[in-house]
């Protein structure tokens, strides 16, 4: 048993607590594990009428995949009879966002405090995303030699304007009233009222119409407004600097518009990994109204070809290992990323592609 996911049901309601607190329930490949086959057993019971996930610890609903031990793991061979940890984590944590994405029962996330990366994984996907106001919400993976995954190229251009390129470019941080400007949350309900919600839904009559309506009738009653989204309030910027189609251009968009917003913007730009911005933008250009399904096939090859190339391995050490946030990207300048190396990035893996089964 994987103490690390706890899995039970409260009547009518199948609830999962991710159980990894002091890694802020990064999601591991174990985790993965436990939580897949936990899923796929309540889409089947007829007496689970929704799922409800929430982080355990008060400090995070997930921080992300634990792309720390894919990176530490890419230096050793895989032991005998296993793949590698690089191909396994993320082909399984993609078919389990594929499981949620297309989950036949309403899909509730309780995202209270730091969603980041694969956190965004496991509630973008659902049905229903109520947010906190303690909630953090990033898309860091620039910042680490890697991309936003877990459906990034799916969800971030759905986003309002160009806020979704914005926010995969740079890792900002979004607060409640953010993420519902963005479409991201779907009620804002403060923390203190988590648990008589989780009791309301177990206490609901699922008798009463479609499932997703008794859900949304439920959370609704618990709901409040979440105030003013910071990140509107740049909205016509944002669009102005990042609508346009290379990291070079978004940076003389931004030197010209002049602002200490645009300033500060730039400065983050010039700390990611240059490789890992032109990949993200040719990402979300690329899968920018394509089905689920499709992104989730490029992103699996992205994961597969960008984890191979140094700056992952490095963003990974500057970031989680020595903390030092002092990177060597290589190439260390945007000049340096060509565009035959962002194309080798989506290259098909043949074999290895990652496989998907269209549900109903």
């Amino acid at each position: 048993m994987n103490t690390d996911v706890l899995l039970e049901t409260r009547g009518p309601v199948g609830l999962v607590t991710l159980n990894r607190p002091k890694a802020l329930n990064a999601l591991d490949l174990g985790m993965i594990r436990a939580l897949h086959p936990g899923l796929e057993a309540w889409a089947r019971d007829s007496q689970v009428k929704a799922v409800v996930i929430r982080g355990a610890g008060g400090r995070a609903f997930c921080a992300g995949g634990d792309v720390r031990a894919v990176a530490l793991s890419l230096g050793s061979p895989a032991a005998e009879g296993q793949e590698p940890l690089s191909r396994s984590f993320f082909r399984e944590e993609y078919r389990l966002n594929h499981l949620i994405h297309h989950y036949p029962k309403p899909f509730i996330a309780l995202v209270d405090g730091i969603s980041m990366g694969g956190g965004l994984g496991l509630s973008v996907h659902g049905s229903h995303r109520v947010v906190t106001e303690r909630l953090v919400l990033a898309m860091p993976e620039t910042a680490i030699g890697l991309f936003p995954d877990v459906g990034g190229g799916w969800f971030l251009p759905r986003f309002p304007g160009e806020a979704g390129t914005y926010l995969g470019l740079t890792g900002a941080r979004c607060t409640a009233a953010d993420a519902m400007w963005l479409g991201y949350g779907t009620q804002h309900v403060t923390h203190d009222k988590l648990e008589a919600l989780i009791e309301a839904l177990a206490a609901a009559d699922w008798s009463t119409g479609e499932a997703r309506a008794v859900a949304t009738r439920v959370l609704s009653g618990f709901a409040s407004e979440p105030g003013h989204s910071p990140l509107s309030a740049q909205a016509d910027a944002i669009d102005r600097c990042f609508a346009k189609n290379s990291v070079e251009e978004i940076v003389a968009a931004l030197e010209a518009e002049g602002t200490p917003w645009a300033g500060e913007t730039r400065a983050t730009l010039g700390r990611m990994s240059p490789t890992s911005l032109k990949v993200t933008l040719r990402q979300l250009r690329l899968c920018r109204g394509r089905p689920y399904d499709e992104t989730a096939v490029v992103e699996y090859r992205l994961s597969q070809h960008v984890t191979a190339l140094p700056d992952f391995r490095e963003g990974i050490r500057a970031v989680l290992v020595d903390k030092d946030n002092k990177p060597t990207w290589n190439p260390p300048t945007l000049a340096g990323v060509h565009d035959a190396d962002v194309e080798a990035c989506f290259a098909p893996l043949g074999a290895r592609d990652l496989v998907v089964t269209a549900r109903g």
